[in-house]
């Protein structure tokens, strides 16, 4: 019996304007190859979940939790939409990503792999580690 260890990646689509400029055919040969793209790696297994965003939201910060416009509905960097990822490891997800059909008009690609457990929490946990270990020393 065999036993494959799968990873958690998203595919971030940063750039909500790269459609700018494409005539009408262009723009639904775009979309509508997009759709199967994304229609093919569901039905492999390989997408498990995927959503555009919309535009504009809100941006919460700061220890006053200041709540502010953004981010710019019309940016190179905007995140335009994700699709979640179970794939054999990093090199099968930057493949696929290289398939984006918005690539060629001038969408970026960003991949992330999905962390087991948030860095903060690690770190955390770590500290608590060196401080019971010092307190028995």
């Amino acid at each position: 019996m065999s036993t494959t260890t799968k990873s958690d990646y998203l595919l971030l689509f940063r750039g909500n304007v790269w459609d700018r400029g494409l005539s009408p055919a262009q723009l639904q040969k775009a979309v509508s190859d997009w759709m199967d793209w994304f229609e093919r790696l569901k039905a492999e297994g390989k997408c498990t979940g995927g959503h555009p965003l919309e535009n504009e939201g809100k941006v919460v910060s700061g220890k006053q939790r200041s709540v502010a416009d953004g981010p710019f509905a019309e940016s190179k960097e905007a995140i335009g939409g994700f699709f979640y990822l179970t794939v054999a490891d990093e090199n099968e997800a930057i493949e696929i990503a290289k398939q984006c059909p918005g690539l060629e008009f001038g969408s970026v690609v960003e991949v992330r792999p999905v962390a087991e457990i948030c860095s903060v929490k690690q770190r955390a946990e770590e500290y608590s580690k060196r401080e019971l270990a010092g307190t028995r020393a």
